[in-house]
């Protein structure tokens, strides 16, 4: 008989359980988390090569990339850019690296915070993607390129998403 009860009350905990839209899934997050996560650490590698980078000739390091690159170093471009690589000190590269790794720590930690579903992480994401959008049109109306059109329709796609369904996605503590 008290087996009789328990079926019930396990079919009672299944249906409060779907009806709980906190333990949903939702692939969409998924993707976004993965995109962070990734660039988080797509900017931790960036930020390790700079750092690397800081203390060598980096004219010589530029001229031996191009080399490698089998590119032809007299065009105007690869001058110019020499020219800007020259002017760089390593106190320079150095604050750069420093400024990509803080970068990349506030993706990582976005992700994560989004991973775990935790409200403040939702937010900023909605934050961090919402505040590239001008920037991005600002972009676009200098000069229209594919890439830049991709990656504003990807921040205003993960704004729009997460702020429509904060709800449902994120924990109410």
């Amino acid at each position: 008989m008290p087996a009789a009860k328990e079926a019930p009350r396990q079919a009672e905990s299944k249906a409060s359980r779907a009806s709980n839209p906190q333990l949903k899934r939702a692939p969409t997050l998924y993707i976004i988390i993965t995109i962070k996560l990734i660039k988080g650490l797509l900017f931790v590698l960036l930020a390790l090569g700079l750092y690397a980078l800081s203390d060598n000739d980096l004219v010589k390091e530029y001229q031996n990339l191009l080399h490698h690159l089998h590119l032809h170093p007299e065009r105007q471009f690869f001058v110019d850019l020499a020219t800007k690589i020259g002017q760089l000190t390593e106190a320079k590269v150095v604050w750069a690296a420093i400024g990509t790794l803080a970068y990349s720590m506030f993706s990582l930690v976005e992700g994560v915070g989004l991973m775990f579903r935790v409200k403040w992480a939702g937010w900023m994401a909605i934050g961090e993607s919402a505040f590239f959008i001008p920037i991005e049109v600002l972009k676009l109306m200098e000069h229209f390129r594919w890439p830049v059109l991709a990656i504003l329709g990807l921040n205003i796609f993960i704004v729009w998403y997460l702020f429509q369904n904060r709800e449902r996605l994120f924990k109410h503590h």
